[in-house]
């Protein structure tokens, strides 16, 4: 019996692949000093403008039901504009174990591509003004460079104002 070959790669690139998808590749490792996070150690590491690295949040509204916020590296999730994009009352952020479980990656490589199940997407309006954003590529020393367009058509993401600077 034959044996099935599996693509190499991440679910991200397998998935970027499978669709078509260009992309740009960035590995690296991660400082061993992080005083800011995953998202913007990656800025450091790569020279980067912070303002290009995207982070992927796993969020819950009030029944339980999981979605996904992309948020600049720079930025702080705004639990109440994230609510109102998804039109829900509340949101909240689970356990990061919770998150490793329902999305199939690792805390510092969770990424909006590829996940265990297609979950609802918002990815923050700033990332539209961008010609190429930095999303995790599924695991903490690996992250991808797409543009804004491809990411919302590949996650069928809603885009709005989630951040917490737009809080008004």
């Amino acid at each position: 019996m034959a044996k099935k070959h599996r693509q190499a790669g991440t679910p991200v690139l397998r998935a970027l692949q499978a669709a078509g998808i260009k992309y740009r590749l960035y590995e690296y490792e991660h400082s061993s000093v992080m005083e800011h996070g995953y998202a913007l150690d990656t800025a450091d590491v790569l020279g980067l403008d912070p303002a290009l690295i995207y982070k992927t949040l796993l969020i819950e509204d009030e029944k339980e039901n999981p979605a996904v916020a992309v948020v600049p590296a720079t930025q702080k999730l705004s639990l109440k504009l994230m609510a109102k994009a998804l039109g829900v009352k509340s949101v909240k952020m689970p356990e990061p174990a919770k998150a490793e479980r329902i999305t199939g990656y690792v805390t510092g490589g969770i990424s909006p591509i590829g996940q265990k199940r297609a979950l609802r997407t918002v990815i923050d309006s700033d990332a539209e003004k961008l010609p190429q954003m930095l999303v995790s590529g599924g695991k903490r020393s690996l992250s991808v460079g797409i543009s804004p367009a491809d990411l919302i058509r590949l996650t069928g993401a809603k885009v709005a104002p989630i951040t917490a600077n737009k809080d008004g």
